[in-house]
């Protein structure tokens, strides 16, 4: 089963989150949407997994350079974007808890692309889905999909350049997700290449434990750690049992440092799946890389029953 064609415009990336407000949503989630509605969109924020995440050490500025292979999954958060007529931007959520709302990143987004224009206003409604403090980057998701659905739904005809520039004021992952599928991300993450990767399926793994990004980089400058070669990205196009063994989280050791029953779960799944069990970003989330679907349930089902409710069957996203 070949990578899918990857798409490079931004033009693509918008037509692949919205759906007209008004439309049957009984397809899946990850079905693309279509423009016609002037009222409204919808909009699908996928999750990314770090199929390879690099760290080197902190440079002055207080950043640490990344080189990460990133790909988005079929996991989304969804949010509304009704079109106000007096400029007031609002914002609610719902589903999981990800904090007060005035703090939100999509709000945030909103408020980006609304400064120093005359914009109708808009309402947003996020239905959050993708854990927060999981290494999932549904932060950063929602607030590019909100740049890139409040760009088309106020007409505002900014480039992938532009927006992407706007995403990087909210945060260095924002502008991968304004991207094509699957990305080699580097520098504080804003320099992206695109890349392409095996239609692959994994069990995503969703403890409930939060892992601040601050902390676990900060663990990681406690240790001596050297930054090893990236990946050859060739080896992507193949199935993920030719690379699955190969894959490096530099921030696995400190992530399991701070939570012991992290450290459990990670060895629980090594042992009963017999396969490599990754985490993704500074954690908590895990995945475990397979070539197709029926990998994918048969690893699922090796897992012991208590650690079943906290899986999902996902596959690599197709935008």
């Amino acid at each position: 089963m070949p990578a899918h064609k990857m798409e490079h415009s931004v033009e693509s990336s918008i037509r692949s989150w919205c759906e007209p407000i008004g439309k049957s949503n009984s397809s899946s989630a990850a079905q693309q949407g279509r423009f016609g509605s002037t009222d409204g969109l919808e909009l699908n924020a996928p999750a990314k997994i770090n199929l390879n995440l690099l760290v080197s050490r902190k440079r002055r500025g207080g950043y640490h350079p990344l080189d990460s292979l990133v790909a988005k999954i079929t996991l989304y958060d969804r949010l509304e974007v009704r079109l106000r007529d007096d400029g007031e931007v609002n914002f609610t959520s719902r589903g999981l808890d990800c904090g007060p709302d005035s703090q939100n990143l999509a709000f945030a987004a909103a408020q980006v692309l609304a400064k120093n224009r005359r914009v109708p206003g808009a309402d947003i409604i996020l239905e959050k889905r993708i854990p927060p403090g999981s290494g999932l980057g549904g932060g950063s998701s929602d607030a590019a999909a909100v740049l890139g659905g409040l760009n088309n739904l106020w007409k505002l005809g900014l480039g992938r350049e532009e927006l992407s520039r706007f995403g990087a004021e909210l945060g260095s992952d924002v502008p991968l997700f304004l991207g094509p599928a699957a990305v080699r991300m580097t520098g504080r993450g804003e320099m992206i290449e695109p890349i392409q990767v095996w239609d692959f399926w994994a069990v995503l793994i969703l403890p409930d434990i939060v892992c601040p990004t601050g902390a676990v980089y900060d663990a990681f400058d406690t240790r001596a750690t050297e930054t090893p070669p990236q990946l050859d990205v060739s080896l992507l196009h193949r199935g993920t049992s030719e690379w699955r063994g190969l894959l490096v989280n530099q921030l696995l050791p400190p992530a399991l440092s701070l939570h012991p029953t992290l450290v459990e779960l990670h060895e629980t799944l090594t042992t009963t799946a017999d396969l490599p069990v990754c985490l993704t970003g500074s954690g908590s989330a895990m995945f475990i890389l397979c070539d197709d679907e029926p990998e994918a349930m048969s690893v699922l089902h090796r897992l012991p029953p208590t650690v079943q409710p906290l899986c999902r069957i996902v596959r690599r996203n197709s935008w």
